[in-house]
Protein backbone atom coordinates (compact mmCIF):
# COMPACT_ATOMS: atom_id res chain seq x y z
CA UNK A 1 0.00 0.00 0.00
CA UNK A 2 0.97 3.62 -0.51
CA UNK A 3 0.36 5.17 2.92
CA UNK A 4 0.20 8.91 3.60
CA UNK A 5 1.56 9.80 7.03
CA UNK A 6 -0.58 12.70 8.28
CA UNK A 7 0.09 14.74 11.39
CA UNK A 8 1.31 18.09 12.65
CA UNK A 9 3.79 19.98 10.48
CA UNK A 10 2.94 23.67 10.81
CA UNK A 11 0.41 23.28 13.62
CA UNK A 12 1.52 24.41 17.05
CA UNK A 13 4.74 25.96 15.75
CA UNK A 14 3.79 29.62 15.28
CA UNK A 15 5.68 29.12 11.98
CA UNK A 16 8.98 28.60 13.83
CA UNK A 17 11.20 26.70 11.34
CA UNK A 18 12.97 24.80 14.14
CA UNK A 19 9.65 23.49 15.47
CA UNK A 20 8.41 22.72 11.96
CA UNK A 21 11.57 20.67 11.34
CA UNK A 22 10.95 18.84 14.62
CA UNK A 23 7.41 18.04 13.46
CA UNK A 24 8.72 16.80 10.11
CA UNK A 25 11.26 14.61 11.92
CA UNK A 26 8.38 13.16 13.94
CA UNK A 27 6.37 12.42 10.78
CA UNK A 28 9.41 10.78 9.22
CA UNK A 29 10.01 8.62 12.30
CA UNK A 30 7.08 6.41 11.21
CA UNK A 31 8.25 5.89 7.62
CA UNK A 32 10.82 3.14 8.07
CA UNK A 33 8.50 0.88 10.05
CA UNK A 34 5.83 1.26 7.36
CA UNK A 35 8.44 0.41 4.73
CA UNK A 36 9.57 -2.63 6.70
CA UNK A 37 5.98 -3.86 6.70
CA UNK A 38 6.20 -3.94 2.91
CA UNK A 39 4.45 -0.66 2.13
CA UNK A 40 5.47 2.69 0.65
CA UNK A 41 5.35 5.55 3.17
CA UNK A 42 4.63 9.06 1.92
CA UNK A 43 4.70 12.46 3.60
CA UNK A 44 3.25 15.43 1.76
CA UNK A 45 6.15 17.67 2.74
CA UNK A 46 8.57 15.38 0.89
CA UNK A 47 7.04 16.68 -2.34
CA UNK A 48 5.70 20.02 -1.16
CA UNK A 49 8.87 21.57 0.24
CA UNK A 50 10.94 21.41 -2.98
CA UNK A 51 7.97 22.69 -4.99
CA UNK A 52 7.36 25.51 -2.52
CA UNK A 53 10.98 26.58 -2.94
CA UNK A 54 10.71 26.41 -6.75
CA UNK A 55 7.49 28.46 -6.60
CA UNK A 56 9.46 31.27 -4.97
CA UNK A 57 7.99 31.19 -1.48
CA UNK A 58 9.73 33.57 0.89
CA UNK A 59 7.94 32.58 4.10
CA UNK A 60 5.51 30.06 5.53
CA UNK A 61 1.95 30.91 4.62
CA UNK A 62 2.66 33.17 1.65
CA UNK A 63 0.75 32.73 -1.60
CA UNK A 64 3.32 30.37 -3.14
CA UNK A 65 3.46 28.27 0.03
CA UNK A 66 -0.33 27.96 0.16
CA UNK A 67 -0.48 27.15 -3.55
CA UNK A 68 1.47 23.93 -2.93
CA UNK A 69 1.49 22.85 0.73
CA UNK A 70 -1.96 21.31 1.18
CA UNK A 71 -2.95 20.66 -2.44
CA UNK A 72 -0.02 18.26 -2.91
CA UNK A 73 -1.25 15.98 -0.12
CA UNK A 74 -4.79 16.16 -1.44
CA UNK A 75 -3.63 15.15 -4.91
CA UNK A 76 -1.56 12.32 -3.45
CA UNK A 77 -4.62 11.03 -1.62
CA UNK A 78 -6.00 10.17 -5.06
CA UNK A 79 -3.10 7.69 -5.37
CA UNK A 80 -2.84 6.51 -1.75
CA UNK A 81 -4.36 3.35 -0.36
CA UNK A 82 -4.41 4.41 3.30
CA UNK A 83 -3.54 7.13 5.79
CA UNK A 84 -1.65 6.87 9.05
CA UNK A 85 -2.96 9.73 11.24
CA UNK A 86 -0.40 10.28 13.97
CA UNK A 87 -1.12 12.09 17.22
CA UNK A 88 -1.11 15.86 17.47
CA UNK A 89 -3.33 18.76 16.56
CA UNK A 90 -3.29 19.49 12.84
CA UNK A 91 -6.03 21.05 10.74
CA UNK A 92 -4.25 19.92 7.58
CA UNK A 93 -3.98 16.31 8.76
CA UNK A 94 -7.62 16.35 9.85
CA UNK A 95 -8.56 17.57 6.38
CA UNK A 96 -6.44 14.79 4.84
CA UNK A 97 -8.34 12.23 6.93
CA UNK A 98 -11.72 13.66 5.90
CA UNK A 99 -10.76 13.50 2.22
CA UNK A 100 -9.39 9.97 2.64
CA UNK A 101 -12.61 8.85 4.32
CA UNK A 102 -14.65 10.36 1.47
CA UNK A 103 -12.57 8.25 -0.91
CA UNK A 104 -13.09 5.14 1.20
CA UNK A 105 -9.45 4.82 2.23
CA UNK A 106 -8.41 2.95 5.36
CA UNK A 107 -7.37 5.21 8.25
CA UNK A 108 -4.84 3.87 10.73
CA UNK A 109 -3.98 5.53 14.04
CA UNK A 110 -0.86 3.53 14.85
CA UNK A 111 1.77 1.68 12.86
CA UNK A 112 0.83 -1.47 14.76
CA UNK A 113 -2.61 -1.42 13.08
CA UNK A 114 -1.02 -1.57 9.62
CA UNK A 115 -0.82 -5.16 8.35
CA UNK A 116 2.33 -6.66 6.92
CA UNK A 117 2.13 -6.72 3.13
CA UNK A 118 1.40 -10.04 1.48
CA UNK A 119 4.24 -9.21 -0.91
CA UNK A 120 6.90 -9.75 1.79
Amino acid sequence: MLILIAGPYRGGTNDDPVLMKKNLDNLESFALEIFRKGHIPFIGEWMALPLIKLAGSTHVGDQQWNEVQYPIAHRMLEKCDAVLRIKGESKGADQDVRLAQERGLKIYHSVEEIPVSELL
